[in-house]
């Protein structure tokens, strides 16, 4: 187990899930997956980096590219800011097997997404969170996204999964359910009061913050880094008019990175990226659409309207 406060020394309240840059034919050009890393880490937009997790679309590269965007960013990352892994997996056992990798690797912590696709039972998730705890050293993050992974993971399932030592918290997508996280926060406290809890959503960072989330894991971070900061120590001073002023931005943003009911905003927030900070990401791997040029427009005026451009 690992302290609250121990946790936030080491890995800060904004963990940033990086995008993953593609080549023009859909490779991954790890050299600017470095670079980007660097940029990331000289202008202190997170307190940890996240790799192959949702926003760095985890689900479209395959298990060799996961493990060799690892080694990457921990080398990139130089000790400079913590690596967390994703590691969730369809199965079990290749997720067993992608923690061990990211062990080997040097990282730490790794966040393991519930199964996706199986729609497993609640027996069957707290089964596969157990077996992968068991079989790696490292500490584990839950993550619960049922929009894209089918289920929900239950508040009485994570208080048996806080029993064990090495599960030491959630990632929760609280957009999808806004008071989950008091729910997670109730169920676990008794059990171990240090158990860690980090919204999922940037949209929902006051919301949930209000609810005790010690943090974010924020995709919007790669632009709104700085933002993010002012606003969590706006809340935490008690200035909550400022806290919540600053967060219209970050809203604005969120939503126009969400339009045409796009659930996963990467399509979006690539490009965003690229006018923003001058990397070349590129766009995102089939079969996410690319932006389009009305969709492109919108998003050039969110940004300029927050000082951006």
């Amino acid at each position: 187990m690992i302290r609250k406060s121990d946790f936030t020394s080491k890995y800060g309240r904004i963990l940033l899930p990086l995008v993953t840059p593609y080549n023009s034919d859909e490779t991954i050009n790890y050299p600017m997956y470095a670079e980007l890393i660097e940029y990331l880490i000289t202008n202190d937009l997170c307190d940890s980096l996240i790799v192959t997790g949702t926003t760095g679309e985890a689900s479209l590269l395959s298990f060799e590219e996961r493990v060799e965007l690892m080694k990457v960013a921990v080398k990139a990352a130089a000790g400079r800011k913590p690596v967390i892994a994703g590691t969730g997996c369809a199965s079990t056992k290749e997720t067993v097997e992608l923690t061990r990798a990211a062990e080997a690797a040097g990282i730490d912590l790794a966040m393991v997404v519930v199964p996706f696709y199986n729609k497993p039972t609640q027996s069957g998730i707290y089964t596969h969170y157990k077996t992968v705890a068991g079989s790696v050293s490292i500490n584990i993050l839950l993550y619960n996204i049922p929009i894209f992974v089918g289920v929900n993971l239950e508040a009485d399932v994570v208080r048996e999964l806080a029993k064990i030592d090495n599960i030491v918290g959630i990632k929760d997508e609280a957009g999808v359910n806004p008071t989950q996280i008091t729910d997670y926060f109730l169920a676990t406290h008794d059990i171990n009061p240090d158990f860690i809890i980090f919204n999922g959503d940037d949209i929902m960072l006051l919301p949930t913050v209000v609810q005790g989330a010690m943090g974010v894991v924020s995709g919007g971070a790669h632009i709104f880094g700085h933002e993010i900061r002012a606003i969590l120590d706006a809340f935490s001073s008690g200035d909550h008019q400022k806290a919540k002023e600053l967060n219209l931005p970050l809203y604005q943003f969120c939503k126009s990175c969400g339009q045409n009911g796009r659930i996963l905003p990467n399509s979006i927030m690539r490009p965003a990226i690229e006018l923003v900070t001058g990397i070349q990401v590129g766009p995102a791997r089939k079969p996410l659409a690319p932006i389009t040029d009305e969709e492109k427009a919108i998003l050039i005026d969110v940004l300029k309207a927050c000082g951006k451009l």
